[in-house]
């Protein structure tokens, strides 16, 4: 007895593909539909006025729009719901961006250090790691010190009394920062960094533990979704740890 093929499951979208414009939602949805083991009857979208008789015959506000087995799905996040996979709500917390950042830095620290050394597991790696953790993180500020000093007043206990350390921050730890890379200037670096680095771990530790108030920190720029937190304070402790170390190698109190 000859066994059945089973049907090819079907999926049917409407999305925008216009001249000027191929919606990069569509994109996803159907890459997600044919990972997932769909054949797809792909309907595009070609003009506004098309697009827009779509959403008004449909009652939706968005495209593109998915039907399987007759019935609408809904849009990219809703069809990523529908197979059971992780959605982001606007506004959800997320730790991505630090991990991205620190990770990033701890490979950096040991690709130095490999070239340099010709071994990538020594203290120079870590400190690198730690240096350049300062500057990328700077980077995240500076795209938008604005944004950043109006999160971080939420919270920075020194920013409160004197508000353009909101803006002077973000440019004293990225200095901070590149000078310890270079192993360079520790008089200027050290400082720096134990002074941001204290007055941070301070207002994060009060706001955090004492008060109990759940903020988002300004560690990754004044866009983030990072809670104020454990990584924040540990952000803070890297700089006053790396001002300890380094300022006890200026001294010539750490001998390697």
């Amino acid at each position: 007895m000859k066994r059945r093929t089973p049907k090819p499951k079907t999926a049917t979208v409407y999305r925008m593909v216009m001249p000027d414009h191929v919606c990069p939602y569509g994109l996803k949805t159907v890459d997600l539909l044919k990972r997932e083991g769909f054949e797809i009857d792909d309907h595009h979208l070609e003009t506004r006025e098309e697009t827009d008789a779509f959403k008004e015959e449909h009652g939706v506000e968005t495209t593109p729009q998915t039907f399987i087995g007759g019935e609408r799905i809904g849009g990219y996040d809703d069809l990523r719901e529908h197979f059971g996979k992780s959605v982001q709500k606007e506004g959800e917390t997320s730790y991505q961006p630090v991990i991205a950042i620190f990770g990033v830095a701890f490979l950096l620290g040991l690709a130095i250090s490999w070239y340099v050394f010709e071994s990538a597991f020594t203290i120079q790696a870590i400190e690198w790691f730690v240096s350049l953790s300062m500057a990328l993180l700077a980077i995240q500020k500076l795209q938008d010190v604005r944004s950043f000093s109006t999160m971080f007043l939420n919270y920075d206990l020194l920013v409160r009394r004197w508000v353009r350390y909101g803006f002077v921050y973000p440019f004293g730890e990225a200095l901070a920062g590149i000078l310890m890379v270079a192993h360079a200037l520790p008089i200027i670096s050290v400082p720096v960094s134990l002074f941001i680095g204290t007055v941070g771990a301070v207002s994060v530790f009060k706001a955090v533990y004492i008060d109990k108030r759940e903020l988002k920190c300004a560690c990754v720029g004044g866009n983030s979704n990072v809670p104020l937190g454990f990584v924040s304070l540990t952000e803070n402790l890297f700089m006053i740890g790396m001002g300890l170390w380094m300022g006890g190698k200026a001294l010539g109190w750490i001998v390697l």
